[in-house]
């Protein structure tokens, strides 16, 4: 390979992991082509990618992003996920995909949110419910706290137009 075009697929990388919301680093020994393009199309689906990468080019691009901790995890083969800004999702998406492929790919270390952690963590992150359902539970609890409030300021209303048609009758009787 010519230096211009490790200049070029280094800047690519670099491009590639500073626009990712989250990097995992895989090792996807054991996964032939045909699983790698099945792993590829699942997390497309989820919003991630799934690259395979030199070692080498990788720690070049790395220099100057806010990644550390990745440098010694990349030996052997690697491919990288690069998720978009839910890294729960693709993190499900491999840790499936690994139960059905004799635990291939192994996730080795991940970067989410500029801090590095580890594979155990990562395996908790997918236990996490999904970006999209942890939403929904937060509008339906700000909807039920609403609901209850406006119904409490119903009966509030109810109860002082009650009280002023009660005193309404009392003064009509008086005159």
């Amino acid at each position: 390979m010519r230096i211009d075009e490790k200049k070029t697929i280094t800047a690519g990388i670099a491009e590639s992991l500073d626009q990712a919301g989250a990097v995992y680093v895989t090792d996807f020994t054991g996964l032939d082509v045909e699983a790698q393009g099945e792993l590829r199309s699942k997390l497309r689906e989820s919003g991630a990618a799934f690259r395979v990468v030199k070692n080498t080019l990788t720690i070049r691009a790395l220099e100057g992003l806010d990644l550390d901790g990745l440098e010694e995890h990349l030996t052997g083969p690697t491919g990288l996920v690069l998720t978009g800004d839910d890294p729960v999702a693709p993190a499900k998406v491999v840790r499936d995909f690994a139960k059905e492929h004799d635990n291939k790919p192994v996730v080795r270390v991940g970067v989410v949110e500029s801090r590095t952690i580890l594979a155990a963590d990562i395996a908790r992150l997918a236990d996490l419910p999904g970006r999209d359902s942890l939403l929904g539970s937060i509008a339906g609890a700000l909807t039920a706290s609403v609901g209850g409030l406006a119904g409490v300021l119903g009966g509030l209303m109810r109860d002082i137009a009650y009280m002023v048609e009660e005193v309404a009758k009392k003064g009509e009787g008086q005159d």
